[in-house]
């Protein structure tokens, strides 16, 4: 069984529950690491929260949804070993997990119907890393990674 870490903020509150059912009904465990509703929160800390669970290893990959999907990536990036990949489109979706090996799926909530967001889940969940020359580039995010951290992951806080 594959574990999905999800998170959004009050913007992805809605589509992020969608997901979670589509994803259990598809023999998928789902680790919730909220908002649990559409009162204002930080996209931040929940970006945060779940690219710490995939770091971890609490989790294999990680979906996040806020307005854009672009406020979570961003976030979700700072973290060492998380490549969050903004799409839109179930082609970027492909490319994200073939070239640069994504581990995060970062989704617009405002902007993405249910059916169109599953579409971009169901790509990304299915397509894998083709290596060969993408391993190469790859790494190289992981070597900019090392050379302002020191570090090849980040260490997760005790939750």
């Amino acid at each position: 069984m594959t574990v999905i870490a999800v998170g959004a903020d009050h913007a992805g509150f809605p589509l992020k529950e969608e997901l979670k059912v589509w994803l259990a009904e598809r023999g998928h465990g789902v680790l919730d690491l909220g908002t649990h509703s559409t009162e204002s929160v930080d996209y931040p800390d929940y970006a945060a929260a779940v690219a710490h669970a995939v770091v971890a290893g609490k989790a294999e990959r990680g979906v996040l949804v806020c307005g854009s999907g672009i406020g979570m990536a961003m976030a979700a990036n700072k973290v060492p070993g998380i490549r969050a990949a903004a799409c839109g489109d179930p082609r970027a979706a492909e490319l994200s997990r073939e070239h640069n090996d994504a581990n995060v799926l970062a989704l617009a909530g405002r902007t993405t119907s249910r059916d169109h967001a599953i579409a971009i889940l169901e790509v990304w969940l299915a397509a894998g890393f083709l290596g060969g020359r993408h391993a190469r580039r790859v790494e190289k995010l992981a070597a900019l990674e090392r050379a302002y951290t020191g570090k090849e992951t980040f260490d997760a806080p005790a939750r």
